[in-house]
């Protein structure tokens, strides 16, 4: 079956009988549940604060096992910040700078098409094409496609205590000598990041144990766990991001903030990396999302 909202392209392929986690559309997006109970959102429409920060292509809310939402959008600290959401400060082509994904200038995002796709395994798998434009490139005064971005976002079922949620992002120049890059400051904000509601008690761990937020960078191979009183009633549980071991860069360093602001694993950092126009930069993270506890024991059996 096949669907049209206006610019954007909806393929559908399985049978929705398959998938224990479901798909709607709903105004703004697409709403994932699983028996009736929220699971997130995905922002496909262009959304903004009162004509600022003109935002989509990100992940708001994101919801706990416990039914509670996690995520914020448009935190009044950093209305720049959203939800689940992959962005770079640094956007050149040649000695041109066009844009800054991560603080929404310059920047626009236009989803042509997304594809969902129910599994056999009770996973829904959700694919998106993203053209990334700006103000700052034209040709015959028209902003024309500078990059194409390929995001798969695989939401597998409820088990026992968690849920797991895959994140591959493709990034393909549509442009000669394009290249992105993290803040030119030394904390090199950039790439995948949470803006998550952080309780009181948040404890930020990693294989090696507890971490310690800092100004700058900090490293944890693998993982960081943030756990809290982050469920419905102030119960225990938490989000896990990790980074997967095909990534460039692994173990990528990450920026932590135990208020007022996100989570990131900083990739490249405050440098900047070519983008091809002929081979696509891959980039692979996963969610778990968890009720609870979640020791390093169970995070590795999981991610294997």
């Amino acid at each position: 079956m096949k669907v049209t909202y206006g610019l954007l392209f909806l393929l559908i392929i399985g049978h929705p009988g398959f998938s224990q986690v479901k798909m709607k559309k709903a105004e703004g997006g697409f709403l994932f549940t699983e028996n009736q109970k929220e699971v997130l959102f995905f922002q496909t429409e262009p959304k903004n604060k009162e004509g600022q920060y003109e935002r989509c292509n990100y992940i708001h809310p994101l919801w706990g096992i416990k039914g509670n939402i996690l995520t914020e959008d448009f935190p009044a600290d950093h209305l720049h910040q959203r939800g689940v959401f992959w962005a770079w400060h640094q956007i050149w082509i040649g000695d041109k700078r066009i844009g800054d994904g991560w603080e929404l200038k310059d920047f626009e995002q236009q989803l042509n098409e997304v594809e969902y796709v129910s599994d056999r395994d009770g996973s829904a798998v959700f694919k998106t094409e993203v053209a990334w434009k700006s103000d700052k490139w034209k040709r015959l005064g028209e902003k024309i496609p500078y990059l194409k971005e390929n995001t798969t976002i695989t939401i597998h079922p409820e088990k026992s205590n968690y849920r797991k949620i895959d994140f591959e992002i493709h990034l393909l120049a549509l442009a000669e000598n394009l290249s992105i890059g993290g803040s030119e400051d030394e904390k090199g904000y950039s790439g995948f990041s949470v803006r998550m509601l952080l309780p009181e008690d948040v404890i930020f761990s990693g294989p090696g144990g507890e971490l310690k937020p800092e100004v700058t960078q900090v490293e944890s191979k693998g993982y960081v766990n943030i756990s809290g009183s982050v469920g419905a009633n102030q119960t225990k549980g938490g989000l896990v991001i990790v980074d997967n071991p095909d990534n460039p860069g692994y173990p990528q360093k990450w920026i932590l903030r135990d208020r007022n602001s996100m989570q990131n694993a900083a990739f490249p950092g405050n440098k900047t990396i070519p983008v091809s126009t002929t081979e696509s930069l891959v980039l692979k993270y996963s969610l778990i999302v968890y009720s609870g506890k979640m020791n390093d024991r169970k995070i590795q059996k999981i991610v294997k």
